[in-house]
């Protein structure tokens, strides 16, 4: 194993070895033994399976095969979860031929990032994290459940099941992919339209027909955002079955995978002889791995978030000094839009999942000491699911990449480093996705011009007042002040200023795209602006220094000076009402740190006070 990864996993155990056994002390205490369901009385049963039909209940009554909770994030404007509408109804049928039952134990919110960039919306996305783990509780809660499958895909919906079901933790668990939509029009043209349409040189008609072309079917979108790092960080924590990740959606082989899965998690119950719940899975080591991953791939900035998030709810303390350092010794084996012009189905075509955990475990980066839910070690995920005769089969898979230029190799990587790095400096501590980065846009020195929403700059980009070298400073973003929405519709003024010719960045208490990359970005800074961080203090015509290549962001400005501004805060009572947000007012105040997660339930998986 590398030195490195080694030292990390070690402070992260030692770091967490209070919160780690408490929690596993209550999932201890939450197991059963036989099925769940024998603790409930006649009329509590009665009503669990009143709408089943009669072979359902009779084997529910007979208290001797297990019944699978199947939490779904199903609805049908979501392209990525649309799919899902015909997955309980073959899982059922799956379990029954083997006499195990079913039932929908709930389902939860799934928003669309994609639809609510931009819009009032967008400041529920983050919170819909947490809202879908306590929605996934909610359906648990009932107690007749064996084991669970978790049907969800995208950006803040994976997270959330993850954290409902580590409060679950003495259950099995299993996700279920739904997979991408076949490829549309090349990133770089969607890319080139988008900029063009900021620019004023094409209609509106004209931009809705290219981006049309590239959301254009059911499945996940293609690019490697969000919602694909989720799938990558499922095989890598081993929550998914191998290398299944990208099987396009609506094909036979996604079925049979999605009826094997089913198959799979009845292996794990008590029942079975081999009870793995899926506190047993995950470890400190899983997470170890899921930031590896992350870093090889060139995943999502939203899953320094995340990820923390989630290893909280099994009592693990990760920080962003883990993530730098795993940063540092991790290679970047993947190209990938934003990061290149490939897709998550080209990725697929290379190799895939099977190529990257391959040459990550022969690197010796990453635990294969793990367990999983086909197995103990990641060895078990390299292999290839395939379709023989209507029969599902899994062969051994590429070790080596069948593209180059969308997966390389560890003697031969795109980079020696991998596609996030910590931030630091008397503004805070921020990250950066640099992944997507070229050589000169690493360092900047340049005045401020400060923003208190992205509306504002996208006025002052078509008012001509940005044509110059210039770090926008874009605050009162962050989970307190309104939710931190993803400030995606950045992307499009600034990358034309860059491709005039302009050194530009991005600082902000906010977050980016999961598909963010090509300008500088240090996002999610801590402490954010409306916390009194140094953020609110900036004032344009400020000098700051920006360097990625020490990690540092600087405001050059002398103490005294800064001691002597006082901060006011604009008017945020917008962001207080409307689309729902008046519903989530005391989420804002309850919501934690960037940093630790941004999330309202500390490492005992608790509600905050």
């Amino acid at each position: 194993m590398n030195e490195i990864i080694q030292k990390v996993t070690a402070e992260i155990i030692q770091r967490s070895a209070k919160s780690r056994a408490l929690y596993l002390e209550r999932i201890a205490k939450a197991r059963g033994h036989g099925v769940n369901r024998n603790k409930l009385g006649c009329s509590n049963l009665a009503h669990a399976m009143a709408p089943m039909e009669e072979n359902e209940k009779t084997s529910l009554a007979g208290m001797q095969s297990p019944n699978i909770a199947i939490v779904t994030a199903y609805n049908d404007m979501l392209s990525a979860h649309e799919p899902y509408k015909l997955y309980p109804t073959l899982i059922k049928r799956t379990l029954m031929d083997i006499g195990a039952t079913a039932q929908v134990a709930g389902g939860v919110p799934a928003m669309c990032d994609g639809v609510t960039q931009s819009q009032p919306g967008m400041e529920l996305s983050l919170f819909s994290r947490d809202n879908i783990a306590m929605g996934a509780a909610i359906g648990l809660s009932h107690n007749v459940y064996d084991g669970a499958l978790y049907l969800g895909v995208c950006d803040k919906i994976v997270p959330g099941l993850v954290i409902g079901a580590l409060a679950f933790g003495h259950l099995p668990g299993l996700f279920v992919p739904a997979g991408p939509m076949p490829s549309g029009i090349s990133n770089a043209q969607k890319a080139k339209v988008r900029q063009d349409f900021a620019q004023g040189k094409v209609s509106e008609d004209s931009l809705l027909k290219v981006e049309s072309a590239s959301y254009h079917s059911s499945g996940t979108c293609t690019f490697y955002g969000t919602a694909n790092s989720n799938q990558m960080l499922l095989e890598m924590m081993g929550l998914q079955l191998p290398n299944s990740s990208f099987v396009n959606t609506n094909t036979p082989l996604r079925e049979a995978l999605t009826a094997h899965a089913a198959k799979t998690i009845l292996s794990m119950t008590d029942l079975s002889g081999t009870y793995k719940p899926i506190a047993k899975i995950i470890s400190e080591k899983s997470f170890v791995n899921a930031i590896v991953g992350l870093m090889a791939t060139g995943g999502s900035t939203n899953h320094t978030i995340h990820i923390i998030a989630m290893a909280r709810a099994a009592g693990i303390i990760l920080n962003w000094d883990d993530f730098d350092a795993i940063s540092k010794v991790t290679p970047l084996l993947c190209k990938m839009y934003p990061n290149g012009q490939a897709d998550v189905n080209h990725f697929r075509e290379a190799g895939g999942m099977s190529v990257v955990i391959s040459q990550l475990l022969d690197a010796g980066l990453v635990h294969n000491d793990v367990e999983t839910i086909v197995g103990k070690g990641l060895d078990a995920y390299i292999i290839e699911p395939s379709l023989s005769g209507g029969n599902l089969s899994f062969k051994e898979g590429h070790k080596t990449s069948r593209d180059q230029s969308v997966v390389s190799s560890i003697k031969d990587p795109f980079s020696k480093e991998g596609g996030l790095k910590l931030l630091k400096g008397n503004l805070g501590r921020s990250v950066i996705k640099t992944s997507a980065l070229k050589p000169e846009q690493f360092i900047i020195e340049a005045e401020a011009i400060v923003f208190e929403s992205q509306e504002s700059l996208q006025t002052a980009f078509k008012q001509g007042e940005l044509e110059k070298d210039f770090i926008a400073v874009v605050r009162y973003q962050g989970p307190k002040a309104n939710g931190m929405p993803e400030l995606h519709g950045l992307m499009p003024p600034l990358g034309v200023l860059q491709d005039k010719g302009f050194k530009v960045a991005i600082i902000t208490d906010g977050r980016m795209s999961g598909a963010s990359g090509k300008v500088p970005s240090a996002i999610h800074l801590t402490p954010e602006a409306l916390d009194g961080g140094m953020l609110a203090k900036v004032r344009t015509g400020d000098t700051i220094r920006f360097d990625a290549q020490k990690g540092e962001i600087l405001l050059l400005v002398d103490k005294e000076e800064l001691n002597s501004r006082s901060i006011e805060v604009p008017d945020l009572s917008e962001n207080r009402h409307g689309f729902g947000r008046e519903l989530f007012v005391s989420v804002r105040q309850s919501i934690g740190l960037a940093e630790e997660g941004a999330s309202l339930f500390d490492v005992s998986g608790k509600e905050r006070a």
